[in-house]
């Protein structure tokens, strides 16, 4: 059985809020289109949740995802930061998903960010980076290590006190993470953010190499 931080598995989890919530499997399954067998068998601890069953439930539920991750059993460390290089709990997501084979190429992220050089230094750019980066990190819903950093990214940015070539690099880093055009889908759960941890990463980098 997988334990979660405060001793809960993801059924007993699941089960308590459903309870707490007065929701029934069925009510559950008709919101997240999961299949009822298939909740019944999570929250009975008879079947590992996937990533996209822990997306659903925390979008619907309202639960942290960070939280169902560790009650799923999925490693999670929220001290590391994307500095760090490819954090663990990122390449366990990778590791364990049914993404294996899909081609998560740096290259392809890299050129999308050199794609939004040019946005960024509109005012419609900087407009959307201002007034969706809010709204986008709510949805993010504080998955993975990578969101104090793109925090930071942006804290910076709206200070403007960093070199012209400097901002740009945030920039496309926040336009990536604010435009839902991803090299992995964002509804892919913790995977689907896992190239905007590679944006922020590869920002950070080229940040750090101009420093």
């Amino acid at each position: 059985m997988s334990e979660g931080s405060l001793g809960l598995s993801i059924g007993q989890l699941l089960r308590t809020v459903l309870d707490e919530r007065s929701l029934s499997m069925r009510k559950l399954s008709e919101l997240t289109d999961i299949d009822t067998s298939t909740i019944s068998r999570i929250i009975n601890d008879k079947r590992k949740a996937t990533l996209d069953h822990l997306e659903k439930f925390a979008i619907i539920l309202e639960i942290p995802l960070a939280k169902l991750l560790q009650a799923a059993g999925y490693p999670v460390d929220h001290k590391h930061t994307i500095r760090s290089g490819y954090d663990e709990t990122i390449q366990h997501l990778v590791n364990t998903s049914e993404l294996l084979s899909a081609d998560i190429s740096i290259e392809k992220v890299k050129l999308q960010l050199t794609s939004y050089e040019a946005y960024v230094q509109t005012t419609e750019g900087r407009k959307r980076i201002l007034y969706d980066f809010d709204k986008k990190l709510k949805l993010a819903g504080g998955v993975g290590p990578f969101v104090d950093q793109i925090k930071e990214l942006f804290t910076r940015f709206t200070m403007q006190d960093v070199a012209k070539r400097d901002l740009t690099v945030i920039g496309s880093a926040l336009l990536y993470f604010i435009v839902p055009v991803d090299v992995i889908p964002d509804y892919i759960f913790a995977v689907g953010y896992l190239d905007d941890a590679i944006a922020v990463q590869i920002a950070s980098s080229v940040l750090t190499k101009s420093s």
